[in-house]
């Protein structure tokens, strides 16, 4: 079977251990207990490490380099899945003190709670805004960037569709070739491969897009450097 979310992969384990699952897990594997080690995951697990919490920390960094002087960034989470919503919330607290930042948490589960989220973020006076890559965050990404252009809030999300309809920058994990991943393990298998001899695949490919627009909108510089590793740059 092939699973997606941190929860149905360890309800999954947590039934069977003789049916082969092919994973694409959010969450680090190990820390998660999911795995034993990305190199031998054992038993009858294997899959693709999307890495999206321990990307977060990057998302910070990419954003500083647009908001340089930034002193509190806020980040927007999703407490709806704990086990995940813990992991990348630790890797922000990681990269937040390397940085010297005050990092302001706030959360939200569905999209009825957007306008008050946004509320708290300008009332602790954040500078700036990290967004879950948790899937039900981006569910209306219409709304969220409005939120963000309303309160004048530079903010970096996990996918395109986000930056498409006007948000600032996004960076994550190709989707795209995560599943052509996930597809060859799969295929591998089903020719009588077992998972536990295939290693955790770690991502290769990750896209990074920038707004021009909503920057020059900001009044925000996009340093050249940046512009030239982006993956697309909208103008």
């Amino acid at each position: 079977m092939l699973l997606e979310s941190t929860q149905g992969a360890l309800a999954a384990k947590s039934a069977t251990q003789t049916i082969p699952i092919v994973f694409m897990q959010a969450a680090d594997p190990v820390r998660i207990g999911l795995v034993d080690s990305l190199n031998r995951p054992g038993r009858n697990l294997t899959g693709i490490n999307l890495m999206w919490a321990e990307v977060a920390g990057k998302r910070l960094e990419l954003l500083l380099e647009l908001v340089p002087g930034a002193e509190s960034i806020a980040y927007l989470g999703n407490p709806s899945n704990p086990v995940f919503a813990e992991s990348e919330t630790g890797v922000l607290q990681t990269a937040a003190g390397a940085h010297a930042l005050r990092l302001i948490i706030v959360n939200a589960s569905r999209p009825s709670e957007f306008e008050s989220a946004f509320a708290d973020i300008v009332r602790q006076q954040a500078d700036a805004l990290v967004v879950s890559s948790a899937v039900s965050l981006l569910t209306d990404p219409d709304q969220i960037v409005a939120l963000a252009a309303q309160h004048a809030l530079p903010a970096i999300y996990a996918w395109r569709p986000s930056v498409a309809v006007g948000g600032l920058m996004s960076y994550a994990t190709s989707l795209p070739h995560a599943w052509r991943q996930a597809g060859a393990y799969t295929g591998r298998i089903l020719k009588g491969e077992k998972p536990a001899d295939l290693p955790v695949l770690q991502p290769t490919k990750f896209e990074l897009l920038i707004n021009l627009q909503t920057a020059k909108a900001l009044g925000l510089t996009v340093p050249q450097t940046l512009q030239v590793t982006a993956d697309e740059v909208i103008e």
